[in-house]
């Protein structure tokens, strides 16, 4: 559209009328921000593929980001800031809230405004007409079920039935997100929604090459084209180290490329200036003269002799080898039944709704401070201060809401690159990364090239277990090395093998470093040992369930690494609590194949099981928590730990008000603020709750102690806060506590400071990978009931029954949320995500599960405690995701005879390995 400059149109917004100024071809999605300062109204793609900008336009559901803003004159815009009314939730906004349907939230506003739309015109919708109404918007993070859960509850005007709030138990109750209210009403600020007045913009140039050098020429030109353009920065401005990584002795992903591009989609240069100036400038003006280098495209490849190496630092293309050995590995024979195969996985995109935004400023002091989102506040500090060259205290990182992670928020992406903008320039400058850079230029999901042996006695035992593996860690390091580190500990599958022998390598090419996803390769070794357990189980003339109960690893049991189990091992409990649904879905299975023999519809009904360690590998892996108490009866608790959309915030709310034995409301909460909060380590690994969940009991524990000290009673005592006032109660006797006559230790009011600190405690793996990795096992086992059209290749997955032991639920909507989010995203690892450079970089081309893919998921939560972790529970963030694509591949073995190796199980794969079995029958 060509612009003709700015024009006022006048229309109502929320009922209110508005003029607004702007140019004809502007986004709606743009005036309503940026003009009108509507943040709840989202931007994920710019595109119409995600939904998150849904708004009403004269009570019709549209995407804002496509409606141009000379179409609104006169109308009537709806934004979710207009579902509520006299600063009260409406009943969408609230049911949403109740039934934790908004996990990071980013989606939130969309799936509001589509439900409202449906809600209008048909009052009772049935569980079909909300799928078909939400099914122009995305989410990442809940896998939908409690959204269509939320959106049938207010058409009834159903409200979950609250616990009181004076109820003596924290841990285990359905208490309501804490940070919910501002994710239903649009307040909730992202890294996209927040900045500086005045602040400047970055845009980051990127190599369109895999493989590639470059000069920049003269530069003047362009800045007397642009004088809005204020900088153009490049690897020579870099003050400190032009390096970040995961790991202390490897930073080796270039915050600028100097002079060679390794990837398609590495940052090159950044310009800097004023926003409409930045925006014109496109990559033809820019004098850069590219050489075209040859590519490494996959690890066999690079591990082909005489490859040159990839990373310059390196002296072979193997970043790293990870191992596990014990035993005697048979060699066959001797009456033993043997298994084997190799399977191959692709890259897999994040694909979280927010796209990486934020911003940095020079603060008081000499220091710089950081606004971004992120899973790992603290790792942002200290990568910042090394880029700069200065101490960490003087780095402030202040997280803003994270729209989704899932471990591609943990690597750097604008922070870096918005902190040197800022210290080079003086000023503050923001960045928001558009959806197609957003994944050319973040990490992805290890694709993975594994081949796989299994041994076991006539009569079901496991006996032997072989793998070794290559996981395409692309261009840089990332978390290369936890992933090779981590998958041959668990790849063998949560089952008693004495004999192992392991391998996995982190390989280099000239691709998208590969990073943090979700399990850290679990998934995908979990592909090849359930496949390798199903073929032993029907070899042996098992029942695949019943193979997995013998075999499951119990209390008591050592692992191929060696370690001891000594608690918390809840395997056995989530296979016999599935043991009804198993075996009654795969007789209708059955049952329906017979009866529809020959025809196209076949059905099938697949079991997997899991386990994963919680928290880093054989590493120090600690969180800190405080509490503080003022002399007016100010609770006030500091977590470092980063919500990411898993509820952490919410669930060590929780833990602390159990640890107090006070009512959380009387808590208040600093969250993830350098500054202010201690390190709590990352969000990632399944870690929070066990870990810092830990910290903060101990914290809790630590506080009490000394009121209880105060007051001189038992532990039987409770505490009440009213009117600003601390009284102990001890029976029949009540002890008020004279805050106010306590000197002050800390700041301007704190008189008591309660700390707590866990580290899980584990030990390094020896050379044969023997030791002991994680303190603690997430267990589970996932049924899939699929459909598989033979003729088409297509699958239906039309159900999920899935148990995990969590050791203790501490919130059971959230953990059912963590579970039904997972099972969503493995069904796309599974059948339709498949991330190809320069191909599949949008939300159009690359699928991820729509709310009409994810089936009907039924949780069952098994509690074996866990001594260590805070009132027994352990993580599930993870273990969520890691059974649910072998049990649909187990599944469609079930129902066509064909084993799938390669993923994912696009129609045409499928079609072709039913065709190849059918010749060679």
């Amino acid at each position: 559209m060509r612009a003709t400059g700015d024009f006022t149109r006048s229309f109502a917004v929320n009922g209110e009328p508005v003029s607004v100024a702007a140019a004809p071809e502007e986004r709606l999605t743009t005036v309503l921000r940026d003009r009108l300062g509507l943040i709840g109204t989202k931007v994920g793609c710019d595109a119409g593929d995600c939904g998150a900008c849904t708004v009403l336009l004269d009570g019709a559901q549209v995407c804002a980001c496509l409606v141009p803003f000379a179409q609104v004159e006169g109308r009537t815009v709806t934004t979710v800031e207009g579902l509520a009314r006299d600063g009260r939730l409406g009943r969408l906004q609230r049911s949403f809230h109740e039934h934790g349907a908004a996990q990071c939230g980013i989606c939130t506003p969309g799936m509001l405004m589509a439900a409202s739309t449906l809600l209008d015109r048909e009052p009772m919708p049935s569980e079909e007409q909300v799928l078909d109404a939400l099914g122009g918007v995305l989410c990442r993070c809940t896998g939908y079920r409690k959204i269509v859960q939320a959106v049938l509850a207010a058409a009834e005007s159903r409200h979950r039935a609250l616990e009181p709030s004076d109820c003596a138990t924290y841990v285990g109750r359905r208490l309501d997100g804490v940070d919910g209210i501002g994710k239903v009403n649009g307040e909730t600020r992202y890294g996209a929604d927040t900045a500086p007045a005045d602040a400047l913009w970055l845009r980051v140039v990127r190599s369109p090459h895999a493989h590639a050098c470059f000069v920049l020429g003269d530069l003047a030109p362009l800045h007397a084209r642009y004088p809005g353009l204020r900088r153009v920065l490049t690897a020579t401005d870099v003050p400190g180290v032009n390096g970040f990584g995961i790991y202390p002795t490897v930073k080796d992903q270039p915050v600028l490329a100097p002079g060679v591009a390794r990837y398609r989609g590495e940052a090159v240069l950044a310009l800097v200036g004023e926003r409409e100036t930045i925006e014109q400038i496109t990559d033809d003006e820019l004098p850069i003269e590219w050489e075209l280098r040859p590519a490494v495209s996959d690890p066999a490849s690079a591990l082909a002799p005489n490859a040159p190496p990839i990373n310059p630092d390196q002296t072979s293309n193997v970043l790293t080898r990870g191992c596990v050995r014990c035993g005697e590995l048979p060699a066959g024979g001797d009456g033993l039944i043997e298994a084997h195969g190799e399977w191959t996985t692709t890259f897999i995109e994040h694909a979280y709704i927010e796209p990486e935004a934020g911003y940095a400023r020079p603060i008081e002091g000499d220091r710089i401070e950081v606004v971004a989102c992120t899973q790992t506040p603290y790792m942002d500090r200290d990568e910042v201060a090394n880029v700069l060259g200065i101490a960490p205290e003087r780095v402030r990182v202040r997280p803003s809401a994270c729209g989704g992670g899932f471990g591609g928020k943990l690597d750097q992406s604008v922070q870096p690159l918005l902190a040197l903008a800022a210290w080079v320039v003086g000023a503050p400058v923001r960045c928001v990364y558009r959806r197609v850079e957003s994944m050319a230029a973040t990490t992805k999901r290890h694709p993975a090239q594994m081949r796989a042996r299994a041994l076991a006695h006539r009569d079901g035992t496991l006996v032997g277990f072989e793998f070794d593996g290559d996981f395409d860690t692309g261009a840089y390091a990332s978390w290369g090395p936890t992933v090779a580190g981590r998958v041959p500990v668990h790849c063998m599958g949560p089952y008693r093998v004495p004999n192992v022998r392991a391998e996995a390598r982190a390989v280099f090419t000239h691709r998208a470093p590969a990073g943090a996803f979700r399990g850290f390769g679990v998934p995908q070794a979990a592909i090849a040992h359930e496949s390798l357990v199903d073929e032993l189980a029907l070899r042996c003339g098992r029942d695949p369930l019943e193979f997995r109960l013998q075999n499951a690893l119990r209390v008591g049991d050592r692992t191929a690494t060696g370690q001891r189990l000594e608690a918390s091992v809840g395997l056995s409990a989530c296979l016999e609590a599935l043991r009804p649904r198993w075996r009654t879905l795969r007789s209708e299975a059955e049952r329906f194949n017979r009866s529809h023999e020959g025809r196209p519809i076949q059905r099938g009904v697949g079991i997997a099981c899991m386990w994963y360690g919680c928290g880093n590998t054989s590493m120090s892996n600690p969180s800190s928590m405080r509490v503080t108490l003022t002399r007016d009866a100010r609770v006030v608790f500091y977590n470092g730990a980063q919500d990411i959309g898993q509820g952490s915030s919410t669930i060590l709310l929780q833990i602390m008000a159990q640890a107090l034995g006070l009512s959380h409301e009387w808590i208040e909460m600093v969250v993830s603020d350098t500054d202010l909060t201690e390190d709590a380590g990352k969000s990632s690994a399944s870690r929070q709750t066990f870990v810092s969940g830990r910290a903060t009991q101990l914290a809790g524990e630590d506080l009490r102690a000394q009121i209880l000290k105060l007051a001189n009673v038992g532990e039987g005592a409770s505490l009440e806060i009213a009117s600003h006032r601390l009284t102990v109660i001890d029976g029949a006797m009540r002890h008020p506590i004279a805050l106010d006559q306590l000197p002050v230790i800390e700041g301007e009011d704190v008189v008591l400071v309660g700390r707590g600190q866990f580290d899980p405690p584990s030990t390094p793996l020896d050379e044969n990978g023997q030791g002991i990795p994680y303190a603690t096992y997430g267990f589970a086992a996932q049924i899939a009931s699929v459909a598989v059209d033979v003729e088409l290749g297509t699958v239906k997955v039309d159900r999920i029954v899935a148990a995990h032991d969590v050791g203790a639920a501490v919130n059971p909507t959230l953990v059912e949320g963590q579970i039904e989010g997972g099972i969503a995203q493995g069904i796309g690892f599974a059948m339709m995500e498949e991330f190809i450079p320069g191909r599949t970089e949008n939300l159009h081309d690359y699928l991820i599960p729509t709310i009409g893919d994810v089936p009907e998921i039924e949780c069952l939560l098994i509690e074996d405690p866990e001594p260590l972790g805070p009132y027994g529970a352990k993580g599930i963030g993870e273990p969520a995701l890691i059974p649910t694509a072998p049990a649909i591949l187990n599944a469609v073995y079930h129902a066509t005879g064909v084993r799938l190796r390669r993923l994912p199980i696009l129609p045409h794969r499928v079609r072709e390995a039913i065709e190849a079995q059918r010749g060679d029958g």
